[in-house]
Parts: C-alpha cells; structure tokens; sequence
C-alpha cells in the first residue's frame, strides 16, 4: 500500500472512533467505510513486469482512451491516453528502462480527464525518460477529482521498465508518446491496461534486430 492510505486511513479510523465513543457507534459507520475506502484506494500491487527487448509498458492502470497522431517538434508522434477511474490503483511506472532526463510541472486546469482539451489544459507533470537508443514522454494528468500529483524520482536518475515513479490521487489521466516511426502498437482504444504489466507497443530496431518476444516477466518494486 502507498504511504498515503495509512494517513487517510488512521485519521478516519481515530475519527470514527471519537464519534463512536461520544454519540452512538452506528453515527461512525460513514467514516469507518470512508477509512476502508482509502486504505483500498491506495493499494499498490506487485506487478510481473516484461521482460522482452524493445518492450514499453503501461505507465498506469486504466482504460485507452485514444491512441492517435500529433506533431511533437514537427515530428510525427503517437499518443496513447489512459484514463484512471477511482476503481483503478493509481500508482504509476516507467514505460521504458533509461535516466530521468526531463522532468516538467505545467500548472493548469482541472478540467474532464476523459476530454480531449485536458492534454494541454489540466495540471500535469512531463516526465521524459531516455535510454541509449530511444525517447519517451509521459504525462501525469489531473482529472476532475484529481488535486495532487506524485512524481517520486529525480533528474538523472535511472529506473527499470515497470518501476514505480510516483502517483496521481483521485481519477486522473495519463498519456504517453512515442516517436511513430519507431514503434510497433499493440493497444487500441477501449483496451484495458495494468501499470507495468501490459505492453503498449515495442521498438522496432529492436523487434528487426532479432530481439525474442518471450513472455518471460520479472518483478520490479
């Protein structure tokens, strides 16, 4: 479980049991759920990350909204979007192994995360993460519910493909791009992903360079 969910969850708990203790014990069952509630919001699973060559996983748990193509630089570009609900674990990884190389926080609005302004409109952190032969970005998007995002890691420092990089609490999005020349998709829209696990797409250099497409999978904390 996130830290978190141990502060929510105590202060709830403590909450429920001083009302409990100075009125009738049934009054605190609304803050007992609200203290189950976020105890199993912020869960945080352990996940059998891909260990294939080329591999990009999923940076969050969701549905894909949209994968479509934009210009990044004058670059054809593909963006995959994947909206958390609620229900979803809102811990998020990194799509690739490499170094943190850019990290950007671009204040913003707290618009619809399911509408196609929130990419540019909404609060998010840009994290761009860069190994010997590839680039990508992602974005930890708020959404409605959204008020705080979590980015765990720094400038510079490196991460394995799955590890967990940090969270956005309460319903939120996250998008994800790629150079479109480079990648091969495996998702479209309405598809369901798990942090770390699913696959999103592969390189191709790799794939052409013989690399194997085992499922063989290792966890990563």
């Amino acid at each position: 479980m996130v830290r978190d969910g141990y502060y929510y969850g105590s202060g709830f708990i403590a909450a429920a049991l001083v009302l409990g203790w100075l009125s009738r014990p049934a009054w605190s069952l609304p803050l007992w759920l609200l203290a189950a509630f976020f105890l199993w919001f912020f869960r945080d699973p352990e996940r059998a990350v891909p260990q294939t060559a080329g591999v990009i996983v999923s940076p969050a748990d969701g549905k894909v909204t949209d994968v479509s193509e934009i210009l990044v630089d004058g670059e054809a570009s593909l963006r995959i979007s994947i909206f958390l609900s609620v229900f979803d674990v809102h811990v998020n990884r990194s799509p690739i192994a490499g170094q943190i190389s850019d990290v950007r926080y671009k204040e913003g609005k707290f618009l619809n995360a399911m509408g196609a302004d929130c990419a540019s409109s909404n609060e998010q952190n840009i994290v761009t993460v860069r190994s010997d032969r590839h680039t990508v970005v992602f974005k930890q998007i708020a959404g409605l519910l959204a008020r705080r995002i979590v980015f765990t890691k720094k400038l510079g420092e490196r991460v394995a493909a799955g590890e967990r990089v940090g969270l956005i609490k309460f319903g939120s999005r996250v998008d994800v791009v790629l150079n479109q020349a480079e990648v091969s998709m495996k998702v479209k829209p309405g598809d369901r992903v798990k942090g770390g696990s699913s696959i999103l797409g592969y390189f191709n250099s790799e794939i052409n360079a013989g690399a194997t497409t085992t499922a063989e999978t290792v966890k990563v904390r």
